[in-house]
């Protein structure tokens, strides 16, 4: 069995650097200067006490991969490069492939349910950072991150199982979860907070950025009552989260941004706002409820992102005031 990451960037680079660390069969599909270092050089994995070198096979495409019965694949592009790699992805694979989805938002499941009958949802809590082609950071160890796994919509089965006791062989802290999109919805209000960062930046303490984030959460958290979403409990997690440690950048260089911010400051000319921030715009449409502040960081991310300005430009004071 071959574990296929698709999208490797910092999540799968990660994932799969450390899954063929720890012995396991993986392809890192990537693209462009990444995938060309990636090819030459191997991948560079860094963490705060050690740096790897990892000859970790690669293809650009999934269809270059060679996908077969067995494998598993899995998603850790952002929401909006999806559909393009579900698509090429669908062309060539074995309709029965089960395709894990390592990704914020909650959009990529349903996305891959439509072409695929074994989708499986992870909730991704690893801090992760794109330093430069073929290379990674993880500011924590010796645990690399949660990733929590389980059948979508709903429930466990041998997928979800061998995925866990994979990660967990490989530095990973792993639960089956049946309800794992209630850990995605969590994310997802934590993750209300991504365009907060990207725009204004990431000084601590900033307290009109702390009221604009409390404002978004209260708005999201509204819009999924509404919906009746189960969202599990922030409690349920804390003492694994705080098993990982503080974040210590690995060489001495100052911590980055979270994946918002660093699509900024690499001006890819796309953020993930509207699977985040539209999510609570979306449902709030739905349910008759306003949503005026996740509406502005929507639109004032994709904005910062098309114009290709720099990641915390906009003082939050500003955006408070916009309301």
């Amino acid at each position: 069995m071959r574990y296929v990451i698709l999208g490797a960037g910092a999540v799968g680079c990660a994932i799969g650097g450390r899954l063929f660390e720890h012995g396991h069969d993986v392809v890192l599909v990537a693209r462009g200067a990444h995938l060309t270092a990636l090819a030459s050089k191997g991948l560079e994995l860094r963490d705060p006490e050690r740096t790897v070198k990892l000859a970790v096979a690669t293809a650009s495409s999934p269809a270059e991969a060679g996908l077969r019965e067995g494998d598993i694949a899995v998603l850790t592009t952002k929401t909006q490069h999806s559909e393009t790699l579900l698509m090429q992805l669908a062309s060539c694979a074995p309709p029965s492939t089960p395709v894990v989805c390592a990704q914020n938002g909650v959009e990529n499941e349903r996305l891959a349910l439509r072409r695929f009958s074994n989708v499986q949802a992870m909730c991704v809590f690893m801090p992760s950072t794109y330093l430069e082609p073929g290379v990674v950071e993880v500011p924590v160890s010796p645990l690399t991150g949660l990733l929590d796994v389980g059948r979508y919509p709903v429930g466990v089965d041998d997928v979800s199982e061998r995925v866990v006791a994979d990660l967990n062989e490989s530095s990973f802290d792993s639960i089956p979860d049946e309800k794992v999109m209630a850990r995605k919805y969590l994310k997802l209000l934590s993750n209300l907070a991504n365009a907060i960062e990207a725009a204004c930046g990431t000084r601590p303490g900033d307290p009109a950025a702390r009221e604009l984030r409390r404002l978004a959460q209260d708005e999201g958290s509204l819009c999924l009552g509404a919906a009746g979403i189960e969202v599990a409990d922030a409690a349920l997690d804390a003492p694994r989260r705080a098993a990982l440690g503080a974040m210590r950048a690995a060489r001495g260089h100052d911590r980055f941004g979270g994946s918002s911010w660093q699509s900024l400051a690499r001006r890819t000319g796309n953020i993930e706002a509207d699977w985040l921030n539209g999510e609570i715009v979306l449902l709030g449409r739905l349910h008759q409820i306003a949503t005026p502040v996740n509406e502005l960081l929507r639109a004032t991310a994709n904005r910062m992102a098309q114009d290709g300005i720099a990641p915390g430009s906009i003082p939050a004071e500003d955006l408070l005031a916009q309301l």
